[in-house]
């Protein structure tokens, strides 16, 4: 999943960095209003981690801009040291999907994170059961059985996607986007996404059929259930 930190503190926003890498975020940074602009026409994030004090303007005119784009999906969790009831209800009724006041323990925004994910594709758990396969998105493990198969951080991204998204096909361009982050710095005539993809599937099928995992033919992919 990708993450765009809106944030003007330089090491607030290395350390949420640092820490949501380790944990198989591809993160992007925009330190002021218009540079968060500017990502967020290019590409769709699956969370903005959003700072109201920026050094050009307010969060919350940057979230109002984001709500009025059509087709938008991004999950936005404001961070800010205001911690005003007020602005907490503000930010809640323009869109905002959390709210987290500074100083904030980074454990207690992964477990925000994973608890919209879970609401979005509504989870009761963090453990989705596929044709006898375990996805569990906390832990990014995969499982068949009580075996679990040994996928590289690509290799989850994509089906953790594809599976969260499932009977939606996936187009090879938004499947780049929520799995490598920003589309400009990729080379559209690359087939490395359908690499991924054949080897991911030439895993899974060692351990039962997957018919249900679909190539829809000059789009994306497609899990059929």
């Amino acid at each position: 999943m990708n993450v765009l930190i809106v944030e003007d503190e330089k090491s607030l926003a290395l350390e949420i960095d640092e820490y949501l890498s380790r944990e198989g975020f591809t993160v992007e940074h925009a330190r002021t209003c218009k540079t968060a602009e500017e990502k967020m026409f290019v590409n769709n994030y699956d969370f903005i981690l959003l700072d109201l004090g920026l050094p050009d303007g307010d969060g919350f005119d940057l979230l109002k801009t984001l709500k009025k784009m059509s087709n938008r999906e991004d999950a936005v969790i404001v961070l800010t040291a205001r911690g005003e009831v007020d602005d907490r209800v503000r930010g809640l009724e323009e869109g905002a999907d959390d709210y987290l006041p500074k100083p904030f323990s980074l454990n207690e925004l992964l477990a925000r994170m994973h608890a919209i994910t879970r609401r979005k594709h509504k989870l009761e758990s963090n453990e989705v059961n596929l044709k006898g396969f375990k996805i569990n998105i906390q832990n990014r493990t995969v499982c068949h059985g009580e075996e679990r198969i040994n996928l590289t951080k690509k290799e989850f991204e994509i089906f953790n996607y594809l599976v969260l998204n499932k009977n939606r096909v996936i187009s090879r361009t938004n499947l780049t986007e929520h799995v490598w982050g920003d589309v400009l710095e990729i080379n559209s005539d690359s087939n490395f996404v359908d690499v991924h993809v054949k080897n991911l599937r030439k895993k899974l099928s060692q351990y039962a059929p997957i018919d249900w995992f679909e190539t829809v033919r000059s789009i994306g992919y497609r899990i059929n259930i």
